[in-house]
């Protein structure tokens, strides 16, 4: 199956994969890629106030000359240069040569200030003054999502996380409590393991399943990500790669496969907490070492 519509808790529909602009830095290189995402199929764009580029994801949407109800447009507050929620979605609407856009998100519970319920109330005025046909948050865990949820007039429609494989374990009380409340779950990051992360856990299992379906390992990992009911933010400036991203929704995966995909995160996720332990430990014995040898320099018996 293709990447279906994904029905929100507000009755509006999203796609269920998105390029995103995060790491894409700013000028004509961004206008180019967005071009192509749309080109090769994409018809959902995922930007942010904090990377300065919706100007750039605008002028491709504009040039694409697809019509507004062609393309889902997604950007989020992220409290840049100061500026409130009111200011920042007007600013982003400008840089985005649109008059809404289809889903705002907060970028980060850090930013709610004085305190969560209030920043949600500003978020809930830009939707009813039509500015946003849908609002969402990014990174909230649990506890940041009761307490919003515990005075929100108009229930979050998505909450963008960081979500692969190493990670999953640790996330899932995030996916279930939206789960529950009809949230939509989206997720950023999920290459990690094969661009930041090679030699992991998950190089086996992601190579076999890929080598029987005749498909790479990112095409895996999208799959495994549509079978866990995510919305994928994805971005590539090779056009083969885009385009095999779209098709990786069609990948049979099956229960036994993302079984092991999970158990391989899971150990994945263990040994990178081990080797996190071992550089800091190794850190703080040489910091130590250097004082030691600074006080023995300087006379002072520490021992």
């Amino acid at each position: 199956m293709p990447w279906d519509l994904v029905k929100l808790n507000d009755g509006n529909t999203m796609p269920s994969i998105a390029f995103g602009t995060w790491t894409l830095g700013n000028g004509q290189s961004v206008v180019d890629q967005v071009d192509q995402a749309l080109d090769v199929g994409f018809e959902h764009i995922d930007t942010a106030q904090s990377y300065r580029n919706e100007a750039e994801a605008g002028q491709a949407f504009k040039e694409s000359g697809l019509s507004r109800s062609d393309v889902f447009i997604t950007t989020k507050w992220s409290g840049t240069d100061g500026l409130d929620i009111p200011t920042s979605i007007t600013n982003s609407l400008k840089n985005l040569g649109v008059s809404y856009v289809d889903l705002y998100l907060i970028h980060s519970p850090r930013l709610a200030n004085p305190d969560i319920p209030t920043v949600w109330a500003q978020m809930e005025k830009v939707r009813a003054d039509g500015l946003a046909k849908s609002i969402g948050v990014s990174n909230f865990g649990v506890a940041e999502m009761e307490t919003l949820l515990a005075s929100a007039k108009v229930k979050p429609a998505v909450n963008q996380i960081l979500f692969h494989p190493y990670v999953y374990a640790q996330q899932a009380a995030i996916v279930e409590a939206a789960k529950k409340d009809g949230i939509a779950i989206e997720a950023y990051s999920l290459l990690i393991p094969i661009t930041r992360l090679p030699g992991g856990a998950l190089d086996k299992p992601l190579a076999q399943i890929g080598a029987r379906l005749s498909a790479t390992p990112d095409q895996v990992l999208m799959a495994w990500a549509k079978a866990k009911g995510v919305v994928v933010v994805t971005t590539s400036s090779k056009e083969s790669r885009l385009k095999g991203y779209l098709g990786a929704a069609d990948l049979p995966l099956t229960d036994a496969d993302i079984a092991d995909i999970d158990s391989a995160g899971a150990v994945g996720r263990k040994r990178l907490a081990a080797r996190t332990f071992i550089r800091r430990a190794i850190v703080l014995a040489l910091a130590g070492a250097g004082v030691l040898g600074l006080c023995a320099y300087a006379g002072i018996d520490v021992l």
